[in-house]
């Protein structure tokens, strides 16, 4: 099923809120936070134009939940990434399911981390952002239990950055093909991790 018949599907459940917000992540898609408007999301949906505010007051209102969903689907694929035996290491995982997940959604990725949402004006969006750091710094404290608040962030950087160039296409050709994003992501990760055992307290 197409993502703009799930938006209809979702409408004609009755369910508008979350029709608009999946339309939302599609034009978001399409044409960047900065050309999505509630009137294209209504037109998406196919609602009046005025519908969208039963929900969303504000533009601003309808970005923050899009992010805040965002934030909330990340965490759950972080909190999903294998640490079996013979599955790559911990924060390997981590990095390579933060960088899956930013090359998927790269407009959702942009619109939770560029300040287009203010967090702190939105309790759900705050709230699922930080659920989403938790889980870092969970993922961070199982390799290194006395990691402080500076470790937690290098690695978060670390991890963003990466996604950050691979979306804004960045990073030369030989290192993107053939796995070669996995294998960068593998050894980002393992110098991190080398870092974290060698520090040992902070």
């Amino acid at each position: 099923m197409s993502t703009s018949e799930q938006v209809g599907q979702s409408y004609h459940h009755g369910d508008l809120r979350r029709a608009l917000v999946a339309a939302a992540r599609v034009l978001l898609e399409e044409a960047g936070p900065e050309a999505l408007s509630l009137r294209d999301v209504a037109r998406r949906v196919g609602v009046s134009h005025n519908a969208p505010y039963r929900h969303f007051p504000t533009r601003q209102a309808l970005l923050a939940a899009v992010a805040a969903e965002g934030f909330a689907a990340l965490s759950d694929r972080m909190a999903a990434v294998p640490t079996a035996p013979g599955a790559p290491s911990g924060l390997a995982a981590g990095f390579r399911c933060y960088l899956g997940f930013a090359r998927e959604q790269p407009g959702l990725f942009r619109l939770m981390f560029d300040g287009t949402v203010e967090k702190s004006s939105d309790p759900a969006l705050r709230a699922a952002s930080e659920q989403s750091y938790d889980g870092l710094r969970h993922a961070v404290h199982r390799i290194a239990p006395a990691a402080d608040r500076a470790a937690v962030v290098t690695v978060w950087t670390q991890m963003h950055g990466l996604a950050l160039v691979t979306i804004s296409g960045q990073l030369a050709e030989d290192l993107v093909r053939d796995g070669g994003l996995n294998a960068l992501a593998d050894r980002a990760a393992a110098i991190l991790e080398a870092g974290l055992r060698a520090a040992g307290t902070p």
